[in-house]
């Protein structure tokens, strides 16, 4: 592992392919399928002339500048962990949980421990503590803004009638059933897809590749976990079903070839999830749970096939490699949030008409979103 992977990236290139097990047939190349909505338009009005691709491609990077950000990657790694060194206890952990397992029940042969980008991931597991109290301040907005409380509120009647033995099992379900949602609308709403798609960029899935995630995109379980305070359940709760979601969506991602047929259609396996990340068209928009798969089997997005295997991982919307890019990267057609607050201050009523544009542009992609037909049957497992 290289201070260039850990940080940010060797100037341009693009990522290395995974190692291919020789006894593994590779899979034919798929196109996958074109984004469901149209993009939102966020670009300041003299960047909007003409057609604007929906990604921009990243532009290879000078070897100084690649060490700059090597630097300030790893000046802010060692910041936090001078106030917060819980990271390394929890890397040693997961090494030591996870690592012998995926080398004694491997999914994909012959993968490293120290493969591309690992050090990308690691980097995000490290700076977790200042990138969490990112992600804290803007769910706070985000939870809000969402309005979910409102229909926990309308709700808290019902949920007070539970018995108290059961509200951990109806929190579960609820609390699932929200996320699934907000989890379908990240993939299939391009505007959330771009901070999603930081988290999808990973072609290798193993015990640390789960914590490449926005802080942006982090915050979208806030919706889930408001709705659910409002309904009447405790914070404790809440907040206990927050923390399995995201320790169970880490051991998810772990490189076992464990498929535990009889539990795929009860809770979701590794196998259910790797499905969900991987590359093949026949798969993409599916299996959104991240507890039940029930939700994905009642609502047509249930996809385990029993006579084949998740093979590639990653996308094929160009991401930059590395911590700071990659944090950049959703954002960058946004501009200078300095200039952005100017035009703010000096247009404010057509800042306001813009953004209630904006705002109604992405609920229109919401609901477009629910209630578009998905498969007729669900891929059956065997």
């Amino acid at each position: 592992m290289t201070l260039l992977d850990l940080a940010i990236t060797s100037p341009g290139g693009p990522a290395a392919a995974p190692p291919a097990d020789p006894r593994v047939q590779p899979p034919p190349p798929v196109i996958p399928p074109p984004p469901l909505l149209d993009e939102l338009d966020l670009a300041p009005a003299g960047r909007r002339r003409g057609a604007r691709r929906r990604y921009r491609t990243p532009r290879p990077r000078s070897r100084r500048r690649a060490l700059a950000e090597v630097a300030l990657v790893l000046a802010l790694i060692a910041g936090t962990l001078a106030f917060d060194p819980s990271p390394i206890g929890l890397l040693v952990v997961l090494f030591v949980a996870v690592v012998p397992f995926e080398k004694l029940f491997p999914r994909h042969r012959g993968q490293p421990v120290r493969r591309a980008q690992v050090g990308t991931d690691l980097a995000y597991l490290l700076l977790s503590p200042l990138l969490n109290v990112i992600t804290v301040a803007v769910a706070v907005v985000v939870g809000v803004a969402s309005l979910a409380w409102l229909p926990g509120l309308a709700l808290r009647p019902l949920v007070a009638e539970i018995p108290p033995r059961f509200a951990p099992v109806a929190g579960l379900v609820l609390f699932d059933l929200a996320v699934y949602w907000v989890h379908r609308w990240s993939h299939e709403v391009p505007f959330l897809w771009r901070f999603h798609a930081v988290h999808h960029s990973t072609q290798y899935l193993d015990w640390v590749s789960g914590f490449r995630v926005h802080p942006l995109d982090g915050a979208l379980l806030a919706p889930p976990f408001v709705f659910l305070l409002a309904a009447g359940f405790s914070p404790e709760l809440t907040g206990a079903l927050t923390v399995v979601q995201i320790v169970t969506g880490i051991f998810l991602h772990a490189n076992v070839r464990w498929r535990w047929r009889p539990l795929h259609r009860l809770v979701i396996t590794p196998e259910f999830h790797h499905w969900h990340h991987t590359n093949d068209r026949r798969a993409m928009h599916s299996n959104y749970s991240v507890f039940l798969p029930l939700w994905d089997q009642l609502f047509g997005t249930y996809f385990m096939p029993a006579d084949r295997r998740p093979e590639v991982y990653g996308i094929d919307d160009p991401m930059p490699r590395g911590v700071l890019a990659q944090l950049r990267h959703p954002v960058r057609e946004v501009g200078n949030p300095v200039a952005l607050m100017g035009r703010v201050v000096r247009h404010p009523w057509r800042s306001a008409r813009r953004l209630a544009g904006v705002v109604r542009s992405l609920l229109g992609q919401i609901w477009r979103s629910t209630t578009r037909p998905t498969r007729s049957g669900a891929a059956a497992d065997g």
